[in-house]
């Protein structure tokens, strides 16, 4: 990335030499991006994060046939979804929120009831960002096929740990995030298949083909792709270690800690994703004795209101606040060993000893 912070600032939409050199990296990004993803690279939109594709796929459903004014989510997607969906409704849209069982399972036959002939998109994430449970979207996107309507797919979590192929799963919009798979923060993209209606959320000049309007953040958008790149070499025995590692974690703490359990273990989940609670235990004073002692967990998502709150993820699925306020998650990576395991259960040992 440093070149294109220093000598190579170029606007890759200029015709002299330097833009040129600064377009020609921009698509070199875009080539790794639809690489890792199995897209054609004429179908990846750059942006600023996976908020703005998602608030943009939802967006160009919704403008694509202002006959068509539902939308159909479930109560457990990212914030950049519910939210969204939440200022549709002021603005006279209607959405369907649907709910998921005590494990995190969407009804499919729920799913496909709620579809109506009004309905524009169904927008439901690959797979958790709180319990890394995964969703059967070939199946929705099956569902969706069937009754004409429109399919987003907010695969944040998913991208470079399990496989995707964009061009076999019937999807029509599918959003990523840079800082998930070790790309810089602000930067992300949302795919958009071939011959699908677009109308962008941004307008402003015919950057990304007049799909989002807006000088590129070439440095941005190049560590996107090199990450990309990356994550395409990678050999998929790394993830499978981290899932090995995800397992032991969660056998030593139920072994070592009887009230505790598992949100979502029933589930096909992410190798790298654990969600547990300890009965009587509020996650808020366990989060902050953590965060003394260097370790970093959380409770929900740092895009909610606060990284400390209750879990509306683990609410929807459990219709219990104290279950909610009891959720912690634990997000591993390819870097995570045997000792950073070792290290969290010590100290929830230690803490349940002073608490209890």
């Amino acid at each position: 990335m440093m070149p294109f912070f220093t000598e190579e600032w170029g606007n890759p939409s200029s015709s002299y030499r330097f833009g040129a050199r600064a377009k020609a990296a921009v698509n070199q990004a875009r080539e790794h991006l639809a690489k890792l993803v199995g897209a054609d690279a004429t179908e990846v939109v750059f942006t600023s994060c996976a908020t703005e594709a998602n608030n943009a796929a939802i967006n160009s459903a919704l403008l694509a046939d202002p006959t068509k004014r539902h939308v159909v989510t479930s109560r457990v997607e990212h914030s950049s979804v519910l939210h969204y969906c939440e200022e549709l409704v002021q603005r006279g849209y209607e959405v369907t929120f649907l709910p998921v069982s005590r494990e995190g399972e969407l009804d499919l036959t729920k799913l496909e009831q709620a579809i109506r002939p009004d309905t524009a998109v169904v927008s439901i994430m690959w797979a958790n960002n709180e319990t890394g449970v995964i969703s059967p979207v070939r199946d929705i996107g099956k569902i969706c096929a069937r009754h004409r309507v429109l399919f987003h797919c907010d695969s944040v979590q998913a991208v470079g740990k399990i496989a995707i192929d964009f061009a076999s799963t019937p999807v029509q919009f599918l959003s990523l995030s840079g800082h998930k798979i070790g790309a810089p923060k602000g930067v992300g993209a949302l795919l958009v298949r071939e011959g699908v209606p677009y109308r962008p959320l941004i307008i402003g000049g015919k950057q990304e083909t007049g799909r989002r309007g807006g000088t590129e953040s070439v440095p941005l958008i190049v560590g996107l792709g090199e990450a990309c790149r990356v994550a395409s070499e990678r050999s998929v025995s790394k993830w499978e270690k981290v899932a090995r590692l995800r397992d032991e974690l969660e056998n030593r703490l139920l072994a070592a800690v009887p009230d505790a359990y598992i949100n979502g273990s029933g589930l096909p989940r992410m190798p790298n994703t654990v969600n547990f609670g300890v009965r009587g235990v509020d996650s808020d004073t366990f989060l902050t004795y953590c965060d003394r002692n260097e370790i970093c967990i959380s409770s929900g998502s740092a895009c909610m209101e606060s990284a400390i709150t209750p879990s509306h993820v683990i609410l929807a699925m459990t219709q219990n606040h104290e279950r909610s306020s009891e959720a912690v998650r634990v997000s591993l990576g390819i870097s995570s060993s045997q000792a950073d395991i070792d290290v969290l259960l010590t100290h929830l040992i230690k803490f349940l000893a002073i608490t209890h």
